[in-house]
């Protein structure tokens, strides 16, 4: 019985076209060529961004957890898309003042929030030029500007 597809000599451009445009109904390969995901990402593809700080939040856990989750409100000098970057470590929000320049990374599930934080999906990695985590660890001294 047949194959249900074109064979022989001639057939290759019918199998090519067919599975050109069936390609499209996997999601995928459709999230990897329209660049729709590259126009929606705040960083543009990038894996780190610097911004401003605008201000600073405390954003409630998702139940069951009770917790304030320290972060604050970035706006990203390339293009200007305000977004919402936590904080990481106990106490580091106070190394933040508004008006700071931030650089910030992804949260580690490819543009998901993670854990008990709704709607975050960056964080913070360094204060005014200086990481985050040596200020934490006082190793180094936030610069006065």
């Amino acid at each position: 019985m047949g194959t249900g597809q074109p064979r022989g000599i001639k057939a290759a451009r019918k199998l090519r076209n067919h599975r050109r445009k069936q390609r499209w109904a996997s999601k995928p390969y459709k999230k990897k060529h329209l660049g729709t995901a590259l126009k929606a990402n705040p960083f543009e593809g990038a894996s780190h961004a610097k911004g401003i700080v605008v201000e600073k939040i405390g954003i409630e856990a998702k139940q069951p957890n009770s917790a304030i989750r320290k972060c604050c409100r970035v706006q990203l000098i390339k293009n200007g898309k305000k977004i919402a970057a936590f904080v990481p470590n106990d106490g580091c929000l106070n190394y933040i003042e508004e008006n700071d320049e931030v650089l910030v990374s992804g949260f580690g599930r490819a543009g998901h929030s993670v854990g008990d934080i709704p709607g975050v999906r960056f964080k913070v990695v360094k204060v005014a030029g200086v990481s985050l985590k040596a200020l934490f660890l006082e190793k180094k001294d936030k610069p006065r500007s």
